[in-house]
């Protein structure tokens, strides 16, 4: 069974920075698309950052020149850089695996990311 485990989270100031990462097993890595989704409490889950298998990389609007998503495919590892922290991006961040056709997908548990003062 492919797992997905975030680290990186934690409790940082406005202003500030952290980098998430995502470890995958049991699955061939370079082969998805990985993405990292957020969900504040009381919103719905979003998508923060995709880059695809062959390295096209996209970005919600709110974090556009702030967060720097990156893949490291021989160490099975997804990052989220994400500076000029807000207390907006508050909220539990998850790692995603996908595999378009046949579709599979795949979620880690997440880590709190909290941003305040």
């Amino acid at each position: 069974q492919v797992q997905l485990v975030e680290s990186g989270g934690g409790l940082v100031q406005p202003g500030g920075s952290l980098r998430l990462s995502c470890i995958g097993s049991r699955m061939v890595f370079n082969a998805y698309h990985m993405a990292w989704y957020r969900q504040a409490p009381g919103k719905q889950r979003e998508l923060v950052a995709i880059i695809t298998n062959t390295g096209q990389i996209d970005y919600v609007d709110s974090v556009k020149g702030r967060f720097t998503v990156s893949r490291d495919n021989a160490k099975n590892t997804l990052f989220l850089q994400m500076n000029s922290l807000k207390p907006e991006d508050t909220a539990v961040y998850y790692c995603n695996a996908e595999i378009t056709f046949p579709k599979v997908t795949y979620w880690g548990r997440g880590t709190q990311v909290t941003v305040s003062a």
